[in-house]
């Protein structure tokens, strides 16, 4: 068919074609901003969920949903190249200088720019022109102990919001790159709005072992935040994604057909839209057939190889691709650490460090104590794909 007219295309940060399935995460998200506009108590919240299910689209849903009511918005991604002062201090500064422009925030707005200018300066980090007319606020946010300073920026911040009566959502993807003590101070910056139910929440996304860091760095995050898991659809829901892009441009799918789609994605929302992308393309007529998905699989295979898995394979050294090969061997879910080291013929303390390390790339996650998953779906399969053999170990002389 007529690929201009494929409703499934992929776009670099576009909204999948059918968000099925997340109306009850969208509403909880509407009433947490609601709640905090009218400052009344209410928890910031953490998307949880592997890669491929659709927290960064559901995150940019939110981000519009917040601008619609008003919010003044700041949306950062994390990673491993920036710390976190490093991704705060543009966009807080841009919201202080739009809360300054407000009559009733001129005051608050200015403070909190200077105690913004103290903060930069405690973390040694410059921004454009900070040196130019903006003296720091001594002795607030100066400290260099970022658990001590993030929470006197941030409630600054919220008073400038209070008084221009402009709601501010600190929106965080990719949160597990944060490093504990990033998160500790991130979540005491939290406890302490709350405290006075200023109005800024903060609404971030991340990966399972989100939940671990949250644990670890504070005992009281659970009251501060609430963690919706973002998972595969329901079946139902799953259905409805395939099917409604089609059924407005006037397509159907076969039962048959959309069985094997459920089957072959695992009900995967990314993987979702890849399998029906491909279907279209290849059918030949208006109803796309169990014999077109099969053909779609070979070509939805193969760019997922090429790029959503391969970008995230080729960041790892060959010991780490050696440890995500034993853990696809065993077969796809959780598998015990200890039946991985003994697949690589080592000592799980051997490996401890490479594990490590991939949990810190956002390739694995521990479900649970002794516990290893893929955070990607489907890599088992494709690690099998791009190591047909699982590499024997180099002795050392």
């Amino acid at each position: 068919m007529d690929p201009v007219r494929n409703p499934y295309a992929p776009g670099a940060g576009s909204p999948p074609p059918e968000l099925a399935g997340r109306q009850d995460i969208l509403q909880t998200a509407k009433d947490a901003l609601l709640r905090v506009a009218n400052r009344k108590s209410e928890k910031s919240i953490v998307l949880v969920g592997l890669r491929g299910v659709g927290k960064t689209v559901l995150l940019n849903q939110i981000n519009d949903m917040a601008d619609d009511e008003g919010f003044h918005s700041i949306f950062i991604e994390a990673h491993e190249g920036k710390s976190l002062p490093e991704l705060l201090v543009p966009g807080l500064r841009t919201a202080l200088f739009k809360l300054s422009k407000v009559e009733n925030a001129k005051v608050k707005a200015k403070h909190a720019l200077r105690v913004l200018k103290s903060f930069a300066g405690a973390v040694k980090l410059k921004y454009r022109d900070f040196e130019l007319g903006i003296d720091p606020e001594t002795g607030t946010a100066d400290s260099g102990d970022l658990e001590a300073d993030l929470p006197q920026l941030m409630v600054a911040v919220a008073e400038a919001a209070h008084a221009a009566k402009t709601p501010v959502a600190l929106l965080v993807d990719e949160l597990q790159y944060l490093s504990t003590m990033e998160f500790s101070a991130l979540i005491m910056a939290v406890h302490r709005i709350n405290q006075k139910n200023w109005p800024l929440i903060v609404i971030a996304a991340g990966l399972p072992q989100i939940l671990g860091l949250a644990g670890n760095s504070k005992s009281y995050a659970e009251r501060l935040f609430r963690f919706p898991s973002v998972g595969a659809l329901e079946k139902a829901d799953a259905v409805i994604a395939i099917t409604h892009p089609a059924t407005t441009e006037g397509v159907a799918f076969t039962p048959d057909a959309v069985a094997e789609i459920l089957d072959a994605t695992q009900c995967y929302p990314y993987f979702l839209q890849q399998w029906a992308y491909e279907a279209w393309n290849v059918s030949t007529s208006e109803n796309i057939t169990l014999a077109s998905v099969k053909t779609a699989t070979i070509a939805a295979i193969e760019e997922l190889d090429q790029s959503f898995f391969k970008v995230r394979f080729d960041r790892c050294s060959p010991s780490e691709k050696r440890y995500m090969r034993a853990l696809a061997q065993l077969g796809s879910g959780t598998q015990r650490s200890g039946e991985i080291a003994g697949l690589l013929g080592v000592k799980s303390t051997s490996v401890a460090p490479t594990r490590s390390a991939l949990i810190k790339k956002g390739m694995i996650y521990s479900p649970s104590h002794g516990d290893t998953a893929f955070t990607v779906p489907l890599f088992d399969a494709y690690m099998m794909r791009a190591m047909p053999q699982l590499p024997k170990r180099k002795h050392s002389r």
